[in-house]
């Protein structure tokens, strides 16, 4: 199966399959709200539009990049989610990066959003279903983000073959700048255990696919054998 890697700013037209790809923090995120019970994600473009989106479902939540903001319930870090229950809920997320990526591409056939926690079940969605040619969507730091490229790598092999070393890619996004701004907690909203979290490989038995609902854009977990 054929596959490219892309930054957002280098998208044109509708790839075929889609697999944007935000490993710290956007979806380490989303698979930690669903394995405590999410059951959607609705992807916002903007803070105004999650909040406008929010508004008047009071069982939904919102969560966002950055320090903690008025309106949102929760920030961007999976160290701060991961003992929540967000069972039967409906989060809208709004990231930097992340979501962006996937709004970009949303209109593709098929999209998936991952990171190394659903790395190889994203794969093995792939292989089964001989998608391609893929699209990788590299979206941290316009395409350039160590992390984000390395595991697109290493998903692109796993759909070819089975078993592919992961050290050298996880040492790659340990080594990264996002990693590195996230220890020493550059970022807001960063958790000390956000970086741990995010290079758990294959944490979770599902991929994350991202379709078209009336006028939403949402992601929702598949289940993977």
């Amino acid at each position: 199966m054929t596959h490219h890697f892309v930054g957002i700013p280098e998208l044109t037209g509708v790839p075929r399959v889609a697999v944007v790809v935000d490993v710290m923090r956007a979806f380490t995120v989303a698979a930690w709200a669903f394995a405590r019970g999410a059951e959607r994600i609705v992807l916002a473009s903007t803070v105004d539009e999650a909040l406008a989106l929010k508004e008047g479902r009071p069982d939904w939540l919102a969560l966002k990049d950055g320090a903690p903001a008025a309106g949102f319930d929760a920030v961007n870090s999976p160290g701060q989610l991961k003992s929540r229950d967000f069972t039967g809920r409906t989060l809208v997320q709004k990231t930097t990066a992340g979501t962006v990526g996937a709004l970009a591409v949303a209109d593709a056939p098929l999209v998936l959003c991952a990171s190394f926690v659903v790395a190889g079940p994203t794969a093995r969605f792939l292989r089964a279903r001989r998608a391609g040619p893929v699209t990788f969507v590299v979206t941290g730091e316009e395409g350039r983000a160590e992390e984000d490229l390395a595991c697109a790598e290493y998903i692109g092999h796993r759909m070819s073959a089975t078993a592919v070393e992961a050290a050298p890619y996880l040492h790659r996004a340990r080594a990264s700048r996002a990693a590195a701004e996230l220890t020493s907690g550059t970022r807001e909203g960063s958790h000390p255990d956000d970086v741990g979290l995010c290079l758990e490989l294959d944490r979770f038995p599902f991929a994350m696919r991202v379709r078209r609902e009336e006028s939403l854009t949402v992601l929702r977990p598949v289940a993977v054998r």
